[in-house]
């Protein structure tokens, strides 16, 4: 990418005293072609981001006029001839803006005979840009258990490496192919001979730029030979099912034939002609994310118009398309907007009375488009961003800002990267100050570093002292908890809970009763409790798995965001953010990149904004435990990062089996599809700190949702939470419950304990998922066998039986519904379950497709119940009943509920109950 080079220029100095080495932005050689060589100028070599020296023809009265006639049908503004023009200030801003798109392209599988007729073509190609790689084996008739091995020696195209023993890597080269004149295509050729016992060519292919891989529906490709080698037909047995009727399952699916092959019914079942089988060609849709390099070029200069010198802002840009430009003026410091007096550029609207918008004019040629803009000299800034489409472009997420002072008015802090112009002694202070603070600042860092250091050498030979150093840390923080929460309490909740409920102690606090033997929570670490809300927090899960699809989520979200807050949630689980190789997030790349396939930054801060408003928290979904990578190292692993964070294989676990890294060995369970992120680096957890609370900060994020928490020790989770400073953190810790010849254990204690511990790591600063409780919910559901939900205690049998301030409770989310469906909730029952998780102690959360749906009234009605009688998160639960067809319970005196095909009434007495609502196998009754 050739860097924007922003550049001062005195013409009359330069005349005078023959300076030549400063640099300016070369232009296109039709600009210059009638000037005569002036100076010398340096540009960036594209290759290798050398400089290089380049003549530029320049003449300052003939470059200044081409600037004002470029775009004379832009404006109504007087234009300038060459003696009137000042030859005080001129200079040129050139910002690189880098673009993502969304191609679509095709896979395109074309099975030939040659030209002798003897033997058949296998080519596979794409009409994406890449570096494509095939990588492919063959299935043979006769072995059988083994879908992949090494094809034939013969049969491997030139430039194709090996792959152990069972695949073959070759790379797809670049070709033009007539069907369609113009496009290029990147294609591999596999020649196959008749008598060879092949019966299926397998492949997946690999784009080596990205390390995606592009399979068909999560299966490989299967390409079926059988009816074109001489192959027996018996081996088509040798597969479960039958390879046959796969593969042509497979081709009917993806088929789309060429113009003159419209003939799909034959690629499943092969015509012949005069004795000969037609080959066949298919298509298959795919998509690819491709990096664009574009840029807007802003030039000042000074005119006379009537006797009044004015600023002329010529600005131009390489972006495709219709572009619109939002701009406005800033005077003096200040970056605030102001629109300024007219005339304006022709067509030039207001844009709610903070700016203008108007539109970029396209040049001769079929790429960009320029506009000229008259200014008063009273300004001191031209602020602007540019709108294509949707898309909103900006300056490393600030406004693009351009001086009008000159060189002397622009500080290097200012500056995004990528955009360079000579400074001059006007920032020599402002230099030096940052230095001189930033001298401070690297003193009390060390003089920290010091005390520390020399603390720990200290407290390593006194262990009684590290013991009453501990005691006071963990005293400090629950005292400081302490205030927190009922500071919370008292600003969220004091106006609507009565006197006698508003009182919510920490958990810190709390003496629970007692757990089973061998089981619970440690008691030796008083419990921190940063980030469990107020206690009276009910979550919904913002997103599914389709939700990225629309590529405006945040937009649809944020108009359903009112009926959410209507429907009674406080808090919603917002999905993660980042730029990621897969499109539903969960495979993050570069973690300060948020435009993702849900929206842009933009959008996503205007969500959590609106969701402010209507006093609803958000939760980010932080994607801690793996990340992709963007480049390979020399053995061809996809273990080096890129972007902000541009960590190396020490930020990787080292016994990671798939990515080589040479960290520290794994602190939790490894995540296959990606490199493990080696959480005991200092360097690592420095980061993802800085990380999260730049997120909140800049997004507005109130809290997270921690993905995949039993990748990575709870103490880690620990340090990023205090650090942080949330208003709520919830992990998801999912591993399976206890099974005895395929039937739920009653006894779940095991189960619910892995959890607890994990929270307990984490010294009580986040909760769990309990995904105890709705284990046993899926069996007392499906099996009507409602004594489940009791343990022997008596009490609720998962983590809110144990812990319900750190229990979140749940029936369903992406992962185990919507179109992924890894464990689906009993069908029919979904509202039983929303029955028994609202009416409960925990915090419940609430899956989006359950509200938007047919439930959506029920639903808001339990959340009214829960919220009308106050319950939360350490509310009291007497169980009164379980039995093989019901289970009911009354929950701190104010709500008495059913569930199941069973009969129960609440007793009579002292406490009336009203009816408040039934339905399919549950009823809910409420104090009077």
């Amino acid at each position: 990418m050739i860097m924007g080079t922003l550049t001062t220029i005195d013409p009359l100095f330069l005349l005078c005293c023959g300076q030549n080495n400063l640099p300016i932005q070369q232009r296109s050689s039709n600009h210059h072609h009638e000037f005569k060589p002036f100076f010398t100028c340096f540009s960036t070599n594209n290759n290798n981001n050398a400089f290089s020296t380049t003549t530029t023809f320049f003449h300052p009265h003939r470059f200044l006029s081409h600037v004002v006639a470029a775009s004379e049908i832009d404006t109504p503004n007087v234009q300038c001839s060459p003696h009137q023009c000042s030859d005080d200030l001129l200079f040129t801003n050139i910002f690189p803006i880098k673009r993502t798109q969304m191609m679509e392209g095709m896979i395109f599988v074309r099975l030939d005979q040659s030209k002798d007729l003897r033997n058949w073509e296998l080519t596979v190609g794409c009409n994406l840009p890449g570096k494509w790689t095939l990588h492919w084996g063959v299935s043979y008739v006769d072995d059988i258990g083994r879908e992949w091995d090494k094809p034939p020696c013969d049969m491997i195209p030139p430039g194709s490496v090996t792959i152990k023993d069972y695949a073959i890597e070759t790379p797809l080269k670049k070709s033009s192919i007539s069907a369609d004149e113009g496009d290029t295509f990147y294609e591999v050729k596999i020649d196959l001979k008749p008598d060879s016992k092949i019966s299926t060519i397998n492949f997946v292919l690999k784009d080596d730029e990205n390390g995606a891989w592009h399979q068909y529906k999560g299966r490989d490709f299967k390409v079926p030979l059988a009816k074109y080698l001489k192959t027996p037909k018996r081996g088509f047995s040798l597969w479960p099912g039958g390879l046959t009727k796969i593969c042509n399952i497979l081709l009917k699916s993806i088929t789309t034939v060429r113009n003159d092959q419209d003939k799909s019914s034959e690629l499943i079942n092969p015509k012949q002609e005069n004795g000969q089988l037609e080959g066949f060609c298919i298509e298959v849709p795919i998509t690819k994310e491709i990096d664009f390099n574009n840029s807007v070029t802003v030039s000042v200069k000074k005119c006379y118009q009537s006797e009044t010198l004015k600023n002329v802002l010529y600005l131009e840009t390489d972006l495709p398309g219709d572009i619109v430009l939002h701009w406005g003026l800033c005077r003096g410091n200040s970056r605030r907007w102001e629109v300024p007096p007219g005339p304006h550029p022709p067509g030039t609207v207001p844009y709610k009375d903070k700016a203008l918008r108007s539109q970029l004019q396209a040049g001769d040629s079929t790429k960009g488009s320029s506009l000229q803009i008259t200014l008063g000299e009273e300004f001191s800034g031209f602020a602007f961003v540019l709108k294509q489409n949707e898309t909103w472009f900006k300056c490393m997420g600030n406004d693009f800002y351009v001086s009008l002072l000159g060189s002397n008015s622009i500080h290097k802090e200012d500056q995004p990267e990528g955009v360079e112009r000579e400074l001059t002694k006007g920032t020599s202070q402002d230099a030096s100050f940052l230095s001189f603070t930033d001298g401070i600042f690297g003193e009390i860092r060390n003089l920290v570093t010091d005390i520390s250091s020399n603390k720990n050498r200290k407290i390593k030979l006194k262990e009684p002292q590290e013991s009453i150093l501990q005691e006071i840390e963990r005293l400090a923080a629950e005292a400081y908890n302490m205030f927190k929460s009922s500071v919370s309490t008292f600003s969220d909740v004091t106006s609507t809970l009565e006197p006698e409920a508003t009182v919510v102690e920490p958990e810190a606090a709390v003496v629970e009763p007692e757990p089973a033997v061998g089981s619970r929570i440690s008691t030796l670490v008083p419990k921190v409790c940063s980030a469990e809300g107020t206690g009276y927090e009910i979550l919904c899960q913002g997103f599914n798995w389709e939700s990225h699809k629309s590529g405006r989520w945040y937009m649809e979200l944020k108009d359903k965001a009112s009926e959410l807050a209507s429907l009674g949630f406080t808090v919603v689980w917002l999905p993660p953010c980042t730029e990621s190789v897969s499109p539903e997030g969960y495979m993050p790349r570069d973690l300060y990149n948020l435009n993702s396939r849900y929206g842009n930054i933009d959008e996503l801060k205007d969500l959590v904004k609106k969701f402010h408003e209507l006093g609803i928290k958000t939760l980010g979904d932080a994607v801690l435990n793996h990340r992709c990578a963007h480049y390979q190292n020399p053995n061809g692993v996809w273990n080096l990062f890129g972007g902000r964070l541009n960590w190396d294989e020490r930020a990787i676990v080292a016994d990671d089996p798939h990515f080589q890294g040479r960290g520290n060995k794994s602190s939790g369970e490894n995540f296959d599809a990606a490199p493990n992120i080696d959480h005991s680096q200092e360097f690592v957890r420095k980061d993802i700190i800085e990380w999260l609370c730049w997120l909140r900060k800049e997004v507005g994020y109130d809290g997270w949702r921690l993905d995949f928490a039993r990748g990575f020790w709870g103490g880690y989770v620990k340090d990023y939470i205090q650090a942080s400073d949330p208003y709520f953190a919830v992990g998801e810790f999912w591993d399976s419950l206890s099974y005895t010849d395929g039937e739920l254990d009653h006894n779940q204690d095991a189960h619910r304990q892995r959890i607890v511990d994990w929270i307990n790591a984490t010294n009580g600063t986040a909760g769990a998922f309990d995904v105890t409780t709705k284990g046993i919910l899926h069996s007392a559901f499906e099996r009507c066998e409602y004594w489940r939900l009791s343990d022997s205690g008596g009490n609720p049998p998962g983590v809110m039986g144990w812990w319900p301030s750190h229990a979140v409770t749940f029936i369903e989310n992406h992962d185990t519904g919507s179109t992924q469906g890894h464990w689906r909730f009993p069908s029919g029952k979904e509202m039983e379950g929303y029955a028994y998780i609202l009416t409960h102690p925990g915090t419940p959360s609430v899956f989006l497709d359950h509200i938007f749906s047919h439930n959506k009234t029920e639903v808001a009605t339990l959340i009214s119940i829960r919220t009308r009688n106050k319950i939360h998160c350490r509310s009291v639960v007497q169980i009164v009943k379980a039995e093989w067809d019901v289970y009911a319970s009354i929950i701190d005196e104010k709500i008495a509920m059913k569930i199941g095909p069973g009969h129960f009434e609440p007793p009579a007495g002292s406490q009336n109950w009203s009816f408040a609502i039934e339905g399919r196998d549950y009823k809910i009754w409420e104090a009077k």
